[in-house]
């Protein structure tokens, strides 16, 4: 689930495949605005060495944000904010103990220092569009990519 047009300037992670289903929705956008990705499923509590080699590399690979999704304790997206000077923006993931909330919080409550940006539960879609307003902030293509789908929201 490469996009292989171009080097990878959104990092997406998720601590589970089981997490993909809500996911889509992000690569979905990303390859309707034509942004190359890179997609990794590593957990933050199973498999963190893997977790830090991938964000700890990631600018140096060419990545320019990471969307991080994670459920229940959610500690991904501040493990992955702690390895890399990239933007980190959450996607919390639903969960059947407490509807997602313990997702939220776990990524909106990261202390002084570590930010990770957050979009609401199960935001898949706007994790996407966020990443590439950021990517528009110094790549005229993306932001024009972002004008354009607001004129077409607009519209519609």
């Amino acid at each position: 689930m490469e996009n292989e047009k171009a080097t990878p300037l959104v990092g997406i992670i998720m601590g589970s495949k089981s997490d993909m289903p809500v996911m889509q929705a992000c690569v979905d956008q990303l390859e309707e605005f034509g942004v190359p990705y890179e997609l990794v499923i590593a957990s933050a509590h199973r498999n963190p060495a893997k977790v830090h080699e991938w964000a700890g590399t990631a600018a140096e690979r060419g990545m320019r944000v990471i969307i991080a999704a994670a459920g229940k304790a959610a500690h991904l997206g501040g493990v992955v904010a702690a390895y890399t000077p990239l933007p980190v923006v959450g996607v919390p993931i639903k969960t059947s103990d407490l509807g997602g909330m313990d997702s939220l919080l776990s990524m909106v409550q990261m202390p002084s220092g570590v930010p990770v940006a957050c979009v609401a539960i199960n935001g898949a879609k706007n994790a996407a569009i966020f990443a590439t307003q950021i990517l528009g902030a110094a790549a005229s293509e993306y932001r024009q990519t972002i004008e354009q789908f607001k004129r077409e929201m607009a519209e519609a």
